[in-house]
């Protein structure tokens, strides 16, 4: 019995080791393209094109507010911007949404609330169904947890005007509350990594890069070429960019670029949260795997890096076995042998871009570092919730897109269902 599960766990860690080494690789990419950064071009007003921002809402009623005044107070000529409020609501944010877009309106915004009666496509049939009716060569698109900054589309439209095959330009994410608590910080932590780290490789060595939902900028001949908004998986986002660089579309990361947010600031929130990005990665990578193995404009190791970054989710598995076989095996007193610690060692890599990150970004990235613990004791709470949504994105369960409740500072009323699988994480803990 001890030699079968060590069996198990060797395999395990060796699954683990191959995650690992994909960290070790971006950190050396992120080295090696460090400076490959666009310079902004200076473009007069006379050249911008017109664009079209899109809010989608549903029940939102804390932030309607802050993210139309943000939307409206962007600086770009007012005759080639257009605002449309995407609302899908069952509560008063309807109501609220329009008595703020009347009022824009009146000032000469051109600014309009369409509102469904149905969540069909949800996100994505709310975003599908503007851009029909949507003015823009260019559409910018911000989640209701987002306040864009006011020199937002003066830092991104220029990159797209002497460049046709640009195709999307997706901003860092910033973070409205990261100081709030342990917890808010260790989720910018995460993100901090992901973008500064991650998106800066996979764009600069046109790695299979992605639009992360929000945040970013669809030249709108890219969303027709590749088939706009499909609604058959919770990840949109990421499968509209699969399906654009596989049609040979650029994506461009500005680094420099900031889009705050508001992160999560309940645990509960923030599992579903992830559950979706895990089984939206997973219902992308079942959709379009093998497609990506049989691209050809694509090198193989780009092929690899982008299906196992679809694939990273499954980490959250592989750590629940490797902590469930840990007491088994100390009470049968293994003998772990020397190729295990190798396989342990080539996880370095991940802390290392979580460092990386904070130490390129902010000044104080000591004193964040500190969150560390925080990270890690989160990162375990949401395996058995993510590890659940790739059970269920594997065999086809379906999935209602669950939203993410924002406060916008405030006390809230909007509140998540009890979930059975704390059950599992508070055995984990």
């Amino acid at each position: 019995m001890t030699k079968l599960l060590m069996i198990v766990y060797v395999t395990t860690l060796a699954g683990l080791s191959i995650y690992g080494l994909l960290g070790l690789l971006t950190l050396w990419l992120y080295w090696r393209h460090r400076h490959d950064a666009q310079p902004l071009p200076d473009v007069a007003d006379e050249r911008l094109p017109v664009v079209t921002v899109q809010l989608p809402l549903f029940n939102e009623r804390y932030v309607v507010r802050r993210l139309i005044e943000a939307a409206v107070s962007l600086d770009y000529p007012k005759d080639k911007l257009e605002i449309q409020v995407l609302d899908d609501s069952t509560d008063d944010t309807t109501k609220l949404a329009q008595a703020l877009v009347n009022h824009y309106q009146q000032q000469g915004i051109n600014i309009t609330l369409i509102h469904r009666d149905n969540r069909d496509g949800y996100k994505a049939g709310a975003l599908e169904n503007g851009l029909k009716r949507a003015q823009g060569e260019f559409i910018a698109i911000f989640d209701a947890d987002f306040q864009p900054l006011p020199d937002f589309l003066r830092h991104t439209i220029p990159h797209f005007l002497n460049e046709p095959d640009l195709g999307m330009i997706q901003a860092r994410w910033g973070h409205l509350n990261d100081g709030s608590s342990s917890f808010t910080t260790a989720q910018a932590i995460a993100l901090d990594k992901h973008f500064a780290m991650e998106q800066t490789v996979r764009h600069r060595a046109n790695l299979f890069p992605k639009f992360n939902g929000s945040g970013g900028i669809w030249r709108r001949a890219c969303l027709k070429d590749a088939g706009g908004w499909e609604a058959d998986t919770v990840c949109e986002d990421l499968c509209l960019s699969t399906r654009a660089v596989l049609k040979g579309w650029r994506f461009r990361f500005l680094q420099d670029v900031v889009a705050p947010a508001e992160l999560p600031t309940s645990m509960v929130a923030y599992k579903n949260q992830q559950a979706r990005w895990a089984m939206g990665s997973f219902q992308c990578l079942g959709k379009y795997g093998r497609i990506i193995l049989k691209d050809t404009q694509h090198s193989l190791f780009a092929r690899w890096y982008a299906l196992l970054s679809m694939s990273a989710y499954i980490t959250h598995v592989l750590v629940i076995i490797l902590l469930l076989l840990q007491i088994p095996l100390l009470l049968a007193d293994a003998h772990f042998s020397s190729v295990m610690y190798l396989f342990s060692l080539l996880g370095i890599g991940q802390p290392i871009l979580f460092v990386l990150a904070q130490q390129v970004l902010y000044k104080n990235w000591l004193k964040r570092v500190a969150h560390f613990p925080t990270l890690l004791m989160v990162a375990i709470g949401t395996a058995p919730s993510n590890a659940r949504a790739l059970w269920q994105a594997i065999f086809g369960r379906s999935h209602v897109f669950v939203r993410t409740p924002k406060s916008g500072g405030t006390a809230v009323t909007y509140t998540l269902p009890f979930d059975r699988i704390i059950i599992a994480e508070i055995i984990l803990a």
